[in-house]
């Protein structure tokens, strides 16, 4: 993880990358407060004990469009789904677009906070996460998820 003065910049599964290079006051003791705040959300969320998170979040790495399809999850709160192609049209754009909302979804700098798990295939699979479909299965468990969503692990 990585925060600014603003708030938190990097949630992810790897670790932080040339992307800091990118942010300024990382090193400041407000971007030490949001990182203590969001580990210790994470750690609630993970006990099963928070079910959304209130840490200020800096999207900056992110580009217009991408902040526009991190934006389209507020809706889809814990423990429920969409899928790539309701995030589209909730988006206004031509389901043409699916592919590139994926390709969005793909770049999140905030995983699990930005809930991009969230999003599965038309076909109820699971599709596309950053840390690996088992993760994605393990995260719309712990939320009590849909059991029927099956992974696709043919891709």
């Amino acid at each position: 993880m990585a925060a600014t003065e603003q708030g938190l910049a990097i949630c992810s599964f790897a670790p932080p990358d040339a992307r800091l290079a990118h942010l300024p006051d990382t090193d400041t003791s407000a971007a030490q407060a949001w990182l203590d705040q969001a580990r210790t959300e994470l750690d609630q969320y993970f006990a099963g004990t928070r079910q959304s998170f209130t840490v200020p979040l800096d999207l900056r790495l992110a580009g217009k469009f991408d902040r526009s399809v991190l934006s389209a999850l507020e809706p889809v709160t814990y423990g429920t789904t969409t899928t790539y192609g309701s995030l589209t049209r909730a988006l206004n754009r031509p389901a043409t677009d699916a592919r590139k909302v994926g390709a969005a979804l793909a770049r999140n700098p905030v995983v699990i906070i930005v809930p991009c798990h969230r999003v599965v295939g038309t076909n109820n699979t699971l599709t596309g996460y950053a840390g690996g479909l088992p993760a994605k299965r393990q995260l719309l468990d712990l939320e009590g998820s849909d059991p029927q969503l099956t992974l696709n692990l043919t891709r």
